[in-house]
């Protein structure tokens, strides 16, 4: 794996409307993620955070389709420049967020540098939804729906080209809350999913055996976007979606191992930690081992 890292905070919470997720790369970098890194043997540039525009918070409220978008496009394509200029320079991304919404500028400066960029999608939720389909109107519920090139051409064509990912390049790993819509799309583009059942059926090992080798054979980078709701409750709860019946940790850690034994992953983003709604700083905490892991930590 790159030895260079730029981390790229987000302190963005405009995809939802739960507060306090804008603290989340704060959260992660006082759990010590700087130093965890230092001591693997990486070089590290924060970057800090990306500047995130301020919103008349009544209007938040109100039931639009698509909530904040204008500041959520705002926002996505600073942090495709930001991302797209670290990659240039040959660093590694690493990008802490704030809402899974911020997906959507990540994959839009990863994908720029790829013909054939695959996706592992770490979460309870397929974020499949477009303003069609999404019950509340939350970004932070369609950025890989976005990514596909579906949805409002203000995020699809987001830093001048549509399709970010194709649909056969993508794996989805621990789903457990799927709208009707996302199911329904899941099934007319062939995307690959490992539900929470399949995880249960198969075990842990399988299940990233079969995602490494799925994605290995037909792409040129990899990103991992792991969103902390794909934790079980119990070992993440400062999230603001959680869904129980989750991943373990212990099984976070073995698929952060397995993936960095395959040397697959070129960028990741950790999201959705909420301090706020944690118990004294737990998931960033959480966050930040599983980051241990995936840059080469060992137990031994």
């Amino acid at each position: 794996m790159n030895k260079n890292i730029s981390i790229i905070g987000v302190p963005m919470d405009l995809g939802q409307l739960r507060r306090g997720v804008d603290m989340g790369p704060s959260a992660i970098r006082y759990a010590g993620i700087v130093e965890r890194l230092e001591d693997l043997n990486y070089e590290i540039e924060d970057l800090g955070d990306i500047e995130i525009g301020q919103v008349d918070r009544r209007l938040i409220q109100q039931n639009h389709r698509l909530r904040n978008l204008k500041e959520v496009a705002g926002a996505s394509e600073k942090l495709a420049k930001a991302v797209d200029d670290a990659i240039i320079r040959k660093q590694f991304p690493l990008v802490f967020g704030g809402d899974h919404s911020i997906a959507i500028g990540t994959l839009a400066g990863v994908a720029k540098h790829y013909n054939h960029l695959g996706v592992i999608w770490y979460d309870a939720h397929g974020d499949l939804n477009t303003s069609d389909t999404s019950p509340s109107g939350n970004i932070h519920g369609m950025p890989l729906a976005v990514s596909l090139g579906l949805g409002d051409p203000t995020l699809t064509g987001l830093y001048g080209y549509k399709q970010k990912v194709r649909p056969e390049n993508i794996v989805i790993i621990g789903a457990r809350s799927l709208d009707d819509g996302e199911k329904k799309l899941i099934k007319e583009l062939g995307i690959k999913v490992y539900t929470m059942h399949e995880i249960d059926r198969l075990g842990m090992t399988r299940v990233m055996e079969e995602s490494i080798a799925y994605l290995k054979e037909k792409t040129d980078g990899v990103h991992l976007s792991l969103d902390l709701d794909g934790l079980d409750p119990h070992d993440a709860p400062g999230v603001g979606t959680p869904v129980l019946g989750g991943i373990s940790y212990r099984e976070s850690h073995l698929a952060m191992e397995m993936l960095e034994e395959a040397k697959i992953i070129t960028s990741a983003e950790f999201v959705e930690v909420n301090p706020i709604l944690d118990d004294r700083n737990k998931t960033a905490s959480v966050a930040v081992a599983l980051m241990g892991s995936l840059f080469g930590e060992k137990l031994l």
